[in-house]
């Protein structure tokens, strides 16, 4: 019997790392789901092991060619933003894949917004808020000044997906949708590099610019297939929907950031809308397009861990609860806020928090999670109307870990008027996304 023909991608997110053979119809066929623990850096901050994550996906690809009912012929790669892969002329990484979350320090951030900002004038100029380390960029300013031996030893500084790429490739390359992702390194005005970029030579390190549909012939094991450079997740999030779509939409796609995608909505960005995390993400052609970001897959593992650990429930048990109107109803008729966030600040909308959380307040785990989900889903409601705003957009896709929670969608059904909400398949729709640029 003839094997299947299948388009292999590598689905690489901070918490799961996954593996998809789809058919040519772009239905899953084999799936592998993986975790990886974290290391600590040379400065002693958690960071994903570049060495563990290299050697799962070579060892991950290498089975699946061994598969006898499928024959790859395609291969691609998505992952989360705002990471580099510094790597030296024989290809072999000079540094850690330092954590976006990483401590930036201050006097050197000082430095550069003294030399390129003021700040607010360079977020405009580069279509992304302030965010340090996130914006992955100045993580070269960074190792130039504060590591300038590990800086000189950097050949390329490779955007995540495009390193993974470059395993199997070798051609080292970036393109839109990575260097797109609130980098600092664009200037979305002048549609090319910011000039702070070539200033300070960091131009020498960064590889040419593809398109991201571009694709290279390579040979594995005896087994010859196109191989993708790579995409931005949350881009390929959005290809799916704009292929079968004719009129317009927004997409939440959601994990540990919950990210609203408008790709109808190109408006120039406001200082305020800047300060309220809104930003330009560049599509696979180099265009920008307007979403905005909440941290609130983070944001819920730290608050369950409290809530299980206060009432002293097993791990998993919110994943049992139904939609319940009337427990949505009691959560909406209390007027004070209850949960205080350990990393969502709702004060950029102009909406309360708590002091500190009302722990014996809450009657059972269910009026608690009722209540967080509630305030959480205010927040997420002020960040999707930033990118829906001023635009016709009436349907909402959810893709990501929160389509499976019933009462997130829910409650968001209940507060946004107008807009019709579908859910879609959690685990494909960036793997789709990617699948569909190599074919």
């Amino acid at each position: 019997m003839e094997p299947i023909k299948v388009t292999a991608i590598f689905d690489i997110g901070r918490t799961n790392k996954k593996f998809f053979l789809f058919d040519q119809d772009f239905k899953e066929v084999y799936k592998v789901y993986h975790r990886l623990d974290f290391i600590e850096d040379e400065d002693g901050e958690a960071c994903e092991s570049i060495a563990a994550l290299t050697k799962w996906v070579k060892q991950t690809l290498k089975e699946a060619l061994a598969l006898p009912g499928f024959l790859i012929t395609k291969l691609n790669f998505t992952t989360y933003g705002a990471s580099f892969v510094h790597i030296d002329q024989m290809g072999n990484p000079v540094a850690p894949l330092y954590n976006y979350l990483k401590e930036y320090p201050e006097e050197i951030l000082g430095q550069f917004y003294a030399k390129y900002g003021p700040e607010e004038k360079f977020s405009r100029e580069t279509s992304s808020p302030a965010l340090a380390m996130l914006n992955s960029g100045l993580q070269l300013y960074w190792l130039k000044y504060a590591k300038p031996e590990t800086f000189k030893k950097i050949h390329r500084s490779l955007h995540l997906p495009q390193y993974l790429s470059f395993l199997f490739t070798g051609k080292a390359v970036s393109e839109y949708t990575s260097i797109g992702c609130h980098t600092g390194l664009w200037d979305f005005g002048k549609g090319t590099y910011h000039d702070w970029v070539n200033k300070e030579g960091i131009n020498q390190i960064l590889p040419e610019v593809v398109d991201t549909t571009t694709s290279f012939a390579k040979t594995f094991d005896k087994h010859s297939m196109r191989v993708g450079v790579g995409v931005h997740d949350s881009s390929a999030a959005l290809l799916s929907y704009l292929q079968s779509n004719e009129q317009p939409f927004a997409l939440l796609s959601t994990g540990t950031w919950a990210i609203s995608i408008n790709p109808f909505n190109s408006s120039a960005l406001t200082t305020e809308e800047l300060r309220q995390d809104c930003l330009h993400f560049l599509n696979k052609e180099g265009r920008p397009i307007k979403i905005s970001r909440l941290f609130i897959g983070e944001e819920h593992k730290v608050q369950i861990e409290k809530l299980y650990a206060f009432f002293g429930l097993e791990k998993g048990y919110y994943k049992a609860l139904a939609f319940k109107k009337n427990r949505f109803q009691k959560a909406k008729s209390i007027t004070q806020k209850r949960f205080r966030f350990e990393y969502l600040k709702p004060e950029v909308y102009g909406i309360a928090q708590a002091n500190e959380t009302d722990w014996k307040g809450f009657t059972d785990f269910e009026d608690a999670y009722y209540s967080f989900i509630h305030e959480l889903t205010e927040l997420q409601v002020a960040s999707l109307n930033l990118v829906l705003k001023d635009t016709n957009v009436q349907k909402l896709y959810i893709d990501g870990g929160f389509n499976a929670n019933p009462i997130f969608v829910e409650m968001l059904r209940n507060k946004l008027h107008g807009i019709n909400i579908e859910t879609t398949d959690f685990a494909l729709g960036t793997a789709l996304g990617a699948g569909m640029l190599v074919n």
